[in-house]
């Protein structure tokens, strides 16, 4: 009998150049042994003289006719990606809702200019909302100073977000620092109501396109395969260290995680 694999659901955009999105979600399931679905929520392009990227999200009704023809499946995790739209979101909220037996992570990418402010109110009350009902939340700095409503500019910083984060609703939260607080060290910082806990890896000056998606994807699949959760930060960080390492122009290349 063939044995069962482990299903794991991305709710993503599709990257055009195929470093992150959906595509860095798949290639990560596919190294740890998982079944990959996805539910797509916006192309990404780029623009014409390719210095940027427009993000195109996906009809409302689409969408919905995709998580409905996946309402019945029995995931073993999701993890969610760029949410394009306030209306993706919460038609991506109604559904997790009917999923809290699996863990769920959160990749809260905020995608729009600094200058609209009137955008970013709006999704982050909407990504608020989906605290309570995730299992892990993946913010990079900008990200968690605009959810917590704080500037981020220390480690002390970072702890002192991270606990408003818990407070507002989540569970487990991983503050991504990158090289913000170091030019020589990638720190990440977890809390879970309980304990503090700091992850490095020394900086690597290679393209880091979809390193993001990577991690969050790489948590999904370590909490699809019942590892503990420390023990599945700490796995993902050294898998997106590694595919970081192995990056070309486009983005980073998921390596096997048996090498």
């Amino acid at each position: 009998m063939t044995e069962k694999l482990p299903k794991v659901l991305a709710i993503s955009g599709s990257d055009i150049l195929s470093g992150g999105g959906f595509q860095a979600d798949l290639a990560t399931y596919s190294q740890y042994g998982i079944y990959g679905f996805v539910a797509i929520t916006s192309i990404v392009t780029t623009t014409q003289n390719g210095d940027g990227f427009v993000i195109t999200a996906t009809a409302l009704s689409l969408f919905q006719q995709q998580l409905d023809s996946l309402a019945d499946i029995a995931f073993d995790a999701i993890k969610i990606g760029l949410l394009p739209s306030v209306e993706i979101a919460e038609l991506t909220l109604a559904f997790i809702k009917q999923h809290q037996e699996i863990p769920i992570i959160l990749d809260p990418v905020l995608v729009f200019k600094e200058n609209d402010d009137h955008e970013i109110t709006k999704m982050k009350a909407t990504l608020l909302a989906f605290l309570p009902y995730v299992t892990v939340i993946t913010p990079n700095l900008r990200e968690a100073s605009i959810l917590t409503g704080m500037p981020i500019d220390t480690p002390a910083d970072m702890e002192t977000a991270a606990i408003r984060l818990y407070h507002l609703g989540s569970q487990h939260t991983i503050i991504k620092g990158g090289n913000r607080m170091d030019q020589s060290l990638a720190r990440d910082l977890y809390y879970d109501g309980q304990a503090v806990k700091t992850f490095v890896k020394p900086l690597v000056s290679n393209n880091n396109n979809g390193a993001g998606c990577t991690f969050a994807s790489a948590i999904a699949s370590n909490l699809a395969i019942s590892t503990p959760m420390v023990a599945a930060i700490e796995q993902s960080k050294a898998f997106t260290y590694q595919a970081i390492l192995n990056s070309n122009e486009y983005g980073v290349f998921q390596h096997d995680i048996n090498d």
